[in-house]
């Protein structure tokens, strides 16, 4: 039943937000199932910051927002991982010393990073499933986000995932 209720509340968040992006038949499947391991595959922001704060607000939690300056963050640290190989939040330092560095020091802030996943839907549900990351994804000081997939083809992981979330 909580699922149900979870799916309609999600699919109520997206409808009202037809004037942020695209309708999801004009980007072929939903942004929350879309395929992102192939070239120019990008994650949907907004279909992120929906999901979120659905599952945010069915916490008693405020919604989140995207933020410009967090996407930024976020598609360094992915592109950083990328090149790495690997799916690490040290790659470029602490987060709070590269948010300071950008010019975008935060009380709160925490990031969740990934590799693997190839569409929003299950980057989300093992962040979910993963206890720190829940953790971010719940905690009440967290109002902004920035999102980030890159691909990297000769991965053994091929889609790697930067979440960052900040007061």
């Amino acid at each position: 039943m909580t699922c149900i209720a979870f799916l309609a509340a999600f699919g109520a968040a997206v409808s009202g937000c037809a004037e942020d992006s695209p309708p999801a038949a004009a980007r072929g499947a939903p942004a929350f199932y879309q395929n992102l391991d192939n070239a120019g595959a990008r994650v949907d922001a907004i279909a992120a910051r929906d999901i979120i704060s659905v599952y945010r607000v069915n916490h008693g939690l405020a919604a989140v927002a995207v933020d410009p300056q967090l996407q930024r963050e976020a598609e360094t640290q992915a592109a950083a991982m990328a090149r790495a190989n690997a799916a690490s939040p040290g790659i470029r330092g602490s987060l709070k010393s590269r948010l300071a560095a950008a010019g975008l020091p935060r009380a709160a802030a925490a990031e969740n990073v990934s590799a693997g996943y190839r569409t929003l839907a299950e980057a989300f549900s093992g962040w979910r499933q993963s206890p720190p990351h829940d953790a971010n994804m719940l905690n009440p000081k967290m109002r902004k986000i920035g999102i980030a997939t890159v691909w990297s083809p000769d991965s053994k992981y091929r889609v790697f995932w930067a979440l960052v979330l900040t007061d």
